[in-house]
């Protein structure tokens, strides 16, 4: 697999967040105008510090925000991103929303698996756990 691909009305947006959160990188020529400038890119790539893709973001139209835990507009698809222990957890739950991300779902006292699911800036909901020891 080469990477993720998210829709979104505004490419820039989500793949500012998940560059921050995940502290990943743009591919050449997708970084932000040195200017400041408002360029409204259609397709922007985020990759590792080793040089492999990882998250795209994708220009469409329209794009109906998910209303879970209600299915009216199902999440289809989210990205799970997984902490070594509960004070990191706590730790990334106050930095996902320093960046914009919104808490949909506080499951930080389940004693198997500690976990909080958020939308991003642009709605895309992604979770943020402790993995179950094996």
């Amino acid at each position: 697999m080469l990477q993720t691909v998210l829709d979104t009305t505004n490419p820039r947006q989500p793949a500012e967040f998940y560059r921050q959160l995940l502290g990943l990188t743009y591919r050449p020529g997708d970084e932000p105008p040195a200017d400041g400038g408002q360029e409204e890119p259609d397709w922007l790539v985020l990759r590792t510090s080793d040089g492999a893709n990882s998250l795209a973001f994708q220009l469409v139209e329209r794009l109906p925000r998910t209303t879970w835990p209600v299915h009216d507009v199902p999440m289809q698809a989210h990205l799970d991103l997984t902490v070594p222990g509960t004070e990191t957890l706590a730790r990334q739950r106050l930095r996902a929303e320093a960046l914009g991300a919104q808490l949909l779902l506080d499951r930080f006292d389940d004693p198997e698996a500690p976990l909080y699911v958020f939308a991003d800036p642009a709605g895309h909901p992604f979770c943020i756990f402790v993995p179950p020891a094996p």
